[in-house]
């Protein structure tokens, strides 16, 4: 089958689209058809080796934790599951693997997609859509009637925890670039910041909730924007976010959290139920080829996608419908 692999950390030219072994799955495992999966900012960070102290000198390596597609073959072991089923999760980031015509999943992880999306729309969904959630419901403890800000509102993750935090009834902000400021609104941030213009760490409004969805800001920059209760919540985990994490735990009043998505079938089949119920849209920047994931990683490191880059992997014609 075709894969992604790299031999060494670096650039993108260290990116080899070529032949490897098809996967053997375990008795717990899935094989599943990949039909699309998704450029995480994580994956390039890992090939640039920047996660090199979690990720290894090991070589080769692979990429990808998004998978899309449909079951081929299951595990011994595996109920309620059966070849044909059209499937999405998402794989340890750090050992990868969804770069790649098949993969082996664990079905513990894996739930059905949501029917009324395809292929592609599916693959942008797991790693961003469960970190929004998992973000603002396990650690926010997001209630209604809260004030919520979404920095970063419309990335991957963003564009998600904007229409999450909305859902449940809370009054959301998002911030982002002017040129997002409609779409943030259309997907029903109450309040749309332009950061170029405003910084909401200077304003007057105070939140419940500071999800920094791009990890650009810091629980000490946020504090007196945040309620004396409130929760900052960062992707990135620095030495200052670590840091706050740590010196906030013990202690009540305002909390640094951390988020480290795990891939929860509870919380992928929640998604897929508001999916399904139209209270969720996926937004979609640009769709590559496989083949061509280093236009792809070059086109993410600009940090100016709105919602997600997607591949296609094999046919074209199933990966879209």
């Amino acid at each position: 089958m075709k894969a992604v692999i790299f031999n060494q950390y670096g650039g993108t030219d260290v990116l080899q689209y070529q032949d490897v072994p098809d996967p053997n799955i375990q008795p717990n495992q899935l094989l599943v058809k990949v039909y699309a999966t998704s450029v995480n900012p994580v994956d390039w960070k890992i090939r640039q080796g920047q996660l090199q102290l979690l990720s290894g000198f090991n070589f080769p390596k692979r990429l990808g934790s998004d998978v899309s597609g449909v079951v081929v073959a299951v595990g011994e072991n595996v109920t309620g599951f059966e070849a044909g089923d059209e499937v999405y999760t998402f794989l340890n980031p750090l050992s990868g693997g969804a770069y790649a015509e098949y993969v082996a999943v664990p079905a513990a992880t894996t739930a059905l997609k949501p029917s009324n999306i395809n292929y592609n729309q599916a693959a942008a969904v797991p790693v961003a859509g469960l970190t929004a959630l998992q973000a603002l419901l396990d650690l926010g403890h997001i209630r209604s009637g809260q004030k919520v800000l979404i920095n970063g509102a419309s990335g991957g993750v963003g564009t998600f925890a904007v229409q999450i935090a909305k859902l449940l009834q809370t009054e959301v902000t998002g911030v982002c670039s002017g040129a997002n400021l409609e779409l943030v609104k259309q997907l029903g941030a109450d309040v749309a910041i332009d950061y170029t213009q405003v910084d909401f760490t200077q304003q007057g409004t105070q939140y419940d909730i500071i999800f920094d969805a791009v990890g650009k800001q810091t629980f000490f920059n946020c504090q007196k924007v945040l309620q004396p209760d409130g929760i900052y919540i960062s992707t990135l985990p620095s030495l200052a976010n670590l840091t706050a994490a740590a010196q906030t735990f013990l202690f009540p009043g305002q909390k640094a959290k951390l988020i480290l998505v795990q891939p929860i079938r509870r919380d992928l089949e929640a998604l897929r139920e508001w999916i399904e119920a139209g209270q969720i849209q996926v937004v979609i920047d640009k769709t590559y080829p496989l083949s061509e994931v280093i236009p792809a990683h070059l086109d993410s490191e600009t940090g100016r996608t709105v919602g997600k880059i997607v591949m296609t992997v094999g046919d074209s014609d199933r990966s879209t419908g």
